[in-house]
């Protein structure tokens, strides 16, 4: 746990001083030192910490969450989010098919692209059946929409501009597209303040849709008869724990310290969880995987993008 901590660390510290993405960065080092996560006395601790620190870290996400984001936002908005994170699961699996792809690589990959990026990929393989492909799988998908994410913080400011957005429908666009919340922040705030606020709050609704999402395909996944993560009587507890948090939080109940506190710890055991992952993978098994597959993610994405665009230029 100590080794993944480390790497932690060291992502942080490059992302806090050279603007590169932490969770890239936390991938990255582990996979370039995952010899110790293969074999040896440091296997146990990080296995425990690639599993259960990332459902640790998605549930207390709940505490970002409340009631009074939708209704900062209206409900032509919000239904776009809805709408936007449907069609894009759905799109996904029908082109998982038309590229021959794995369908919970698909489900994995789309749900990541169309609601919170890592941490959507993250929370979503948790409750897929557990199968020898899983965690290559997951680290392709947290690489991609980590990468797609970056690459969407540069290029898509100079799309609303292009397409002659205010600043509030820039921040819309750019919080229902991005994929992870930092780079969110980082494209938002590069227009303008106004834009960055937007955007985050947008994207911290999409954050939101994470349980209920989470939870149909854990049903849905038990009602056939999956096995691994996905079996069992109950819903996982990381879901579990992420909806108590945000009801709580709706309420008011939450002090601000502890709903800092608690945000803050959400973030740093993401991001332990990821570096854990990348020490015990290997950079050619994902490579595996193929272009295929790196053309859905990318498809994915345009998608998103194509739906919300469109939208807001409806909604002017």
């Amino acid at each position: 746990m100590l080794v993944a901590l480390l790497v932690a660390v060291a992502a942080q510290f490059v992302a806090e001083h050279y603007g590169a993405p932490a969770m890239l960065m936390a991938l990255l080092f582990g996979i370039a030192l995952n010899f110790l996560g293969q074999e040896g006395r440091a296997v146990p601790g990080i296995v425990f910490s690639s599993r259960h620190l990332l459902r640790v870290g998605v549930a207390l996400m709940g505490a970002r969450i409340s009631v009074g984001l939708l209704a900062d936002l209206g409900a032509p908005v919000i239904a776009m989010l809805i709408l936007g994170i449907l069609l894009t699961i759905a799109a996904g699996i029908l082109l998982g098919r038309l590229l021959k792809q794995d369908q919970d690589f698909a489900v994995l990959s789309a749900g990541a692209v169309a609601i919170c990026g890592a941490s959507a990929a993250i929370a979503i393989s948790a409750v897929q059946p557990r199968t020898e492909r899983s965690e290559q799988q997951l680290m392709f998908t947290v690489l991609g929409v980590t990468m797609l994410s970056t690459i969407a913080m540069i290029l898509y400011p100079t799309i609303t501009a292009a397409f002659g957005m205010s600043d509030h429908m820039a921040g819309i666009f750019l919080g229902g597209t991005i994929h992870d919340v930092a780079q969110v922040v980082g494209a938002g705030f590069s227009i303008s303040d106004d834009a960055g606020k937007t955007a985050t709050l947008v994207k911290l609704i999409r954050v939101s849709m994470l349980a209920p999402v989470v939870i149909s395909m854990s049903l849905i996944y038990r009602r056939r008869g999956a096995g691994g993560a996905a079996s069992g009587a109950r819903l996982p507890g990381f879901v579990i724990g992420f909806a108590v948090l945000a009801a709580v939080n709706s309420l008011g109940l939450l002090p601000e310290i502890v709903k800092l506190t608690l945000q803050h710890l959400s973030g740093w055991a993401l991001l332990i969880a990821i570096a854990a992952v990348g020490l015990r993978t290997r950079l050619d098994q994902i490579l595996q995987l193929g272009p295929r597959a790196i053309a859905l993610m990318v498809a994915e994405t345009v998608f998103l993008a194509l739906f919300v665009l469109g939208v807001c230029r409806l909604l002017g």
